[in-house]
């Protein structure tokens, strides 16, 4: 008469042994494997020595070795769970990626979130980012507080280098110079570890922007010292002497766009209308005004 406590679509005889068909399938998937515990194992032996072959008996060495495989598993098991929890409540306050899987559309989200709170269900264990509770089992990596923030910091880096022109002639000195050169000299000032994450196209745009900044102020340098460069006294300016300087110099002025006019000092300014306004009357021309805006 057959043991009520197997069941008979999961284990089948052969050759005098109980062959469970759950166990081999297990080998397949961990997960079912897993449902099997020290009971389960002691039935399935009962019946596999209920249906030996009498001719041929297994021996009871081979029952203790069964026995204690089964045993060294399950201590290994429970040692593994162990070390999982343990590991769980080492994650609170630190940053985690999560990687999970819709059974149903089979498509992967990944969620990245510091772990507020860790809680425990029979033996699995669970984070809690943001409200939500994920699997220990569907962590994917730990990150570093340092890596956090020097990624943070490569993100804000590249985001401010992506909101600039994509064309170096679109770059103005007034409304951008200060910030690219910010953006240089803290790139600069960043570890080498930190460095190392960013993208080097940014650092190759970063590089441009730098030079083409260079660039414009030393344009604009050298319109302060022609200025300066002029006779001081207003009689000494002559037609001849002065008069296409000062039509380059104005020329020069007047192309500037209207927030890098606001960084050109004020007494170069009015400087720069004496000067035009002295050439216009040598000429007998119409005065030209020199912008400020």
């Amino acid at each position: 008469m057959a043991d009520n406590n197997i069941n008979p679509v999961s284990a089948v005889i052969k050759d005098g042994k109980i062959e469970n068909l759950d166990t081999k399938k297990a080998s397949k998937d961990m997960n079912t494997a897993a449902g099997y515990d020290k009971d389960s194992f002691l039935k399935i032996l009962v019946a596999q020595m209920k249906y030996q072959d009498p001719m041929e008996p297994t021996s009871n060495t081979e029952y203790i070795s069964q026995y204690a495989t089964f045993t060294q598993v399950e201590q290994l098991s429970n040692m593994a769970n162990a070390m999982s929890m343990s590991r769980a409540s080492e994650m609170v306050g630190k940053t985690v990626t999560i990687k999970q899987v819709n059974a149903e559309t089979g498509k992967t989200s990944e969620i990245q979130g510091v772990v507020d709170m860790v809680t425990y269900s029979g033996n699995k264990a669970y984070l809690t980012i943001n409200g939500n509770n994920y699997s220990i089992d569907d962590v994917t990596e730990v990150l570093n507080s340092d890596y956090v923030k020097q990624t943070q910091i490569v993100e804000d880096l590249q985001k401010n280098i992506d909101g600039l022109p994509r064309t170096l002639d679109l770059i103005s000195l007034g409304e951008h110079g200060e910030k690219i050169l910010t953006m240089y000299d803290y790139y600069n000032n960043l570890d080498d570890k930190t460095k190392n994450l960013i993208d080097k196209d940014y650092v190759t745009a970063l590089t441009q922007y730098k030079k083409r900044v260079d660039e414009l102020n030393d344009a604009l340098g050298e319109f302060e010292k022609a200025i300066e460069n002029l006779p001081k006294n207003e009689e000494d300016v002559t037609l001849e002497d002065h008069g296409e300087k000062v039509d380059e110099l104005y020329k020069y002025y007047m192309a500037l766009d209207s927030a890098t006019k606001q960084v050109v000092e004020e007494d170069y300014k009015t400087a720069l209308q004496q000067y035009v306004d002295k050439i216009d009357e040598l000429r007998g021309d119409t005065h030209r005004v020199v912008s400020k805006q």
